[in-house]
């Protein structure tokens, strides 16, 4: 098997440097960052998995993959509703696991430069926006940058380790 040159990994991360993935949750608009993007799927069905967190809504089979699922909305402590034509699961892969983010609706990708994203307000950290790594200024509008790291704890790894 031929190796890759170094340098071409290096152009493969930099054309996702700066690019966003965006999508709503409720009426606010959240961010993740592109490299933790492996596609984005229509609601599947979920089988339930007992003994999870509430948020872990359970597991869908994609092609053959087992893929544990978290409703955001759930998990950032908001009302849940009813999944529809617009609901999208987000499929990331993050500390060696891939999860799929059950969002109300996915919008674009985004460029966001380095000059327009600031730090999150220091409020309160134990509130939604200990999961908000930055803000991106588009325009008139901001977009919560989303930790991906931070969504998945270290007892949601270890539970998902075990059924995924």
């Amino acid at each position: 098997m031929a190796e890759i040159p170094e340098e071409s990994l290096q152009l493969v991360e930099d054309t996702q440097k700066g690019k966003f993935l965006t999508f709503s949750v409720g009426k606010e608009m959240y961010a993740i960052e592109i490299k933790f993007v492996t596609e984005i799927i229509g609601i599947q069905p979920i089988t339930e998995v007992p003994e999870l967190p509430e948020y872990i809504k359970g597991i869908i089979n994609l092609r053959g993959k087992i893929i544990p699922v978290m409703d955001v909305r759930i998990r950032f402590i908001k009302k849940p509703v009813e999944y529809n034509d617009r609901t999208c699961v987000i499929v990331i892969e993050v500390k060696d696991i891939s999860i799929g983010l059950i969002v109300d609706n996915v919008s674009e990708v985004l460029s966001i430069a380095d000059v327009d994203i600031v730090p999150p307000p220091d409020m309160n950290k134990e509130a939604e926006n200990k999961y908000i790594k930055a803000i991106g200024k588009v325009g008139k509008e901001v977009k919560l940058i989303l930790d991906c790291e931070r969504l998945i704890n270290n007892n949601d790894a270890q539970a998902i380790s075990k059924i995924a």
